[in-house]
């Protein structure tokens, strides 16, 4: 498959257009049209979802409560993060039943291993205050990979974690994984945005069968992205914002997300984005925003 061909991939536009700006729509029904994607395993994700990276004490549970009183079901934590406990408290106090979500969280660094792997996720159930995690992530491909991957895979074979997956890993990191992974990841996050457009991997993670899922897709408000003049004149054609058509933009080729904020406007804009579609020419002109480089380089 070529880019060209990769900018127009749009697997779920069988979904009705359906605005979620209408005041009187509960959080149920805004729940029930965010598409699913379905992953290798069979576990359906939802397509947008909510982060809550440098979220922290009572902002981390209010914003977490808040998120999902509005309709999201996708919640995505680590243990990096320091805030566990946060949004856990933060699901309790949202009163949604637990099998309702889609909760994340990842395995640090200074985690890895077989033993330490499976002694941070005991905690991280703990400090979430869930018996299950719907997706287990290695944050980020460094030491032991080898054991720490057995030791996910015992969890998911325990039923302790419904999918496993990964952060940050290149597609050689990947493959070399694959090579003596039982069962392939089923998630890849990684830093996918207007200014890192990530076409090559998305086509790689594709011909894996392995999700692509955005970190930060809206480039943590970098390179004036709210501003930017092209982004504007596409959300000028459908009455949205910069953010919206960032987000928009992202779903539309197929790759999950889970943008961050403790605004609660900004949390109903960024759901807002399922009564549009970008065109062709749309899509053109955000593929002439690639820098094809991280905006991260200090996460490197």
């Amino acid at each position: 498959m070529k880019k060209k061909n990769v900018i127009f991939l749009c697997i779920f536009l069988m979904f009705p257009l359906i605005s979620f700006a209408q005041p009187e729509m509960s959080a149920i029904t805004r729940a029930k049209f965010i598409p699913l994607i379905t992953l290798n395993n069979g576990v359906k994700m939802p397509i947008l979802g909510f982060g809550t990276y440098s979220l922290n004490g009572s902002t981390a549970e209010n914003s977490v409560a808040e998120a999902i009183s509005l309709g999201y079901r996708l919640i995505d934590t680590a243990t990096t993060y320091g805030n566990e406990e946060s949004v856990g408290t933060g699901i309790q106090k949202s009163g949604i039943d637990r099998e309702e979500l889609f909760i994340t969280t990842k395995l640090w660094v200074s985690d890895m291993g077989y033993e330490s792997a499976k002694k941070a996720f005991e905690l991280s159930l703990k400090k979430l205050g869930v018996d299950y995690i719907d997706l287990y992530l290695i944050h980020r491909p460094r030491g032991d990979i080898k054991g720490s991957w057995k030791a996910m895979e015992e969890l998911y074979e325990e039923g302790k974690i419904k999918a496993i997956g990964v952060s940050n890993f290149e597609p050689a990191q990947l493959e070399e994984l694959l090579s003596y992974a039982k069962i392939k990841p089923a998630v890849n996050q990684i830093e996918i945005h207007p200014f890192f457009q990530q076409f090559e991997t998305q086509e790689t993670l594709q011909e894996m069968n392995i999700q692509p899922e955005a970190w930060s897709p809206l480039a943590g408000g970098r390179n004036e992205i709210f501003s930017n003049p092209v982004i504007a004149a596409i959300g000028k054609k459908y009455n949205k914002s910069n953010a919206q058509i960032a987000l928009r933009w992202i779903i539309q080729r197929g790759i999950i997300t889970i943008p961050r904020t403790s605004n609660q406007a900004y949390m109903l804009e960024n759901l807002n984005i399922f009564d549009f579609e970008l065109d062709d020419a749309d899509m053109k002109q955000m593929a002439t925003l690639d820098l094809n480089t991280t905006q991260f380089p200090e996460w490197e």
